[in-house]
């Protein structure tokens, strides 16, 4: 399979390069041309257009910041629904609303294009080790002709049902994780206050039974009081948004969202997630 790869962020270079690693001939396209340079040294190819990217490419895959960027890309004056797509299968691994997502299939359908809602659970460590988890709407003969990359690219994909399912999906584990995350930086300021040290208690947390990869990763990140983002405040904030307008609430949900919106709101959103402590710390 060929295959087509559109956007070029902190996720999608580490994919696609394993794509590339994993022998298949990639061709890729970006706004910013010049963000392709790392792929374009492994080999990749570079498309001028979204016409030259199709025609070259049996399966295309879309991995962009938010809603209106890849309604952009699939629908907008020169997108890849007016090129001619007719029979091949387009992936779209952003996070986005289910109702996007289901439009997208929609429209994309009328188009005579397959579509997949493939969101991923894993932040740039986990895509460049090629283990994310993948999370995927839409029929089940194209998410079995995708699985062969998918796997590729995480080390578990899941078809969860129609188009919609994966990016419903998506928003439930990264609710999970602003808890999680708030939980911890809460439970940190609590203990500080009872006179704990911070590195005393993310070692009981770590060697507790709550203990997580996530926690041991941020500890260094905590320790010195530095966030690079892993994954940004900012799209937390915008998947907590995403989540209350899906129509499904929560009390620990309304309570995440309003704490990042709020860090957000505080100049916090290009920092690493974890930032939330800082936030907190500073109220």
């Amino acid at each position: 399979m060929k295959i087509g790869w559109i956007g070029l962020g902190n996720m999608g270079i580490p994919m696609a390069s394993n794509l590339l690693a994993a022998g298949y001939d990639v061709r890729v396209w970006n706004r910013t041309p010049e963000k392709a340079e790392p792929l374009l040294r492994l080999g990749a190819s570079f498309a001028e257009s979204m016409d030259d990217l199709v025609a070259e490419s049996d399966v295309i895959f879309t991995m962009v910041s938010d809603d209106e960027a890849v309604k952009a890309i699939y629908t907008g004056p020169r997108g890849l629904l007016t090129a001619a797509v007719r029979g091949k299968l387009a992936v779209d691994m952003s996070t986005v609303s289910p109702e996007t997502s289901r439009y997208l299939a929609e429209k994309s359908r009328e188009a005579g294009l397959r579509f997949l809602d493939a969101p991923v659970s894993g932040s740039v460590g986990p895509a460049k080790a090629g283990q994310l988890v993948i999370m995927v709407g839409g029929a089940a003969e194209d998410f079995e002709q995708a699985k062969p990359l998918l796997d590729k690219l995480g080390k578990i994909a899941l078809h969860l049902g129609e188009n919609g399912a994966g990016t419903s999906a998506k928003l439930a584990i990264n609710l999970l994780l602003a808890i999680t995350v708030q939980g911890v930086a809460e439970t940190l300021l609590f203990a500080r206050g009872m006179g704990i040290p911070p590195e005393q208690m993310l070692t009981i947390i770590s060697e507790s039974a709550v203990g997580t990869p996530l926690i041991r990763g941020k500890a260094a990140s905590i320790l010195v009081d530095d966030y690079p983002a892993a994954f940004a405040l900012k799209h937390m904030a915008k998947d907590l948004r995403l989540a209350r307008e899906a129509g499904v609430s929560t009390p620990l949900a309304e309570s995440a969202a309003a704490s990042y919106r709020a860090a957000l709101e505080n100049g916090l959103g290009e920092l690493d997630l974890m930032a939330i402590l800082r936030y907190f710390d500073q109220k």
